[in-house]
């Protein structure tokens, strides 16, 4: 049995924050993406985000994709690995520290990665439609000053 709420106590406004909004778009925009390419292909939504990042800066060391997407570094080490596992990754051994290993995608990753961007863009074309330029201008530079704020920097 659980005890009624105190009144009095100040409520916290769940619904209405602005972080609880922006965690309820990426989960909103995520799911087709889940429900559909993810089993399709087999890849899972992080090993598409690390796909995203390798695709966009070839070459990358694994800690550069962990501040790319914002993903935890164990996150992305698991990411990264099952996309090795399944041949979509390419490794090498970075020529300034023999300790680092610089990431591509594979041949067969960049199809992929061809393959389900085109759809992811033709997604992002659909969600934005309702909203100008200047709007999607305004909030990535909110997006950008909320990155830099949290101590990354913006892709």
């Amino acid at each position: 049995m659980s005890l009624p709420a105190d009144p009095a106590a100040p409520r916290l406004p769940i619904d209405d924050s602005l972080f609880f909004k922006l965690v309820r778009v990426v989960n909103l925009t995520a799911r087709p993406f889940v429900e559909t390419l993810s089993r399709e292909h087999r890849l899972s939504l992080n090993e598409w985000r690390a796909m995203v990042v390798l695709a966009s800066h070839p070459g990358v060391a694994a800690h550069k994709v962990a501040d790319h997407t914002g993903l935890d570094k164990m996150s992305v080490s698991r990411a990264l690995a099952a996309l090795d596992r399944s041949g979509r990754l390419q490794r090498e051994t970075d020529p300034a520290d023999a300790r680092r290993r610089r990431l591509w995608l594979s041949d067969s990753g960049q199809t992929l990665f061809q393959t389900i961007g085109r759809l992811a863009a033709e997604r992002e074309v659909q969600l934005f439609a309702g909203i100008s330029a200047a709007e999607q201008a305004r909030v990535m530079a909110t997006i950008d000053k909320l990155i830099a704020a949290l101590g990354t920097e913006p892709l």
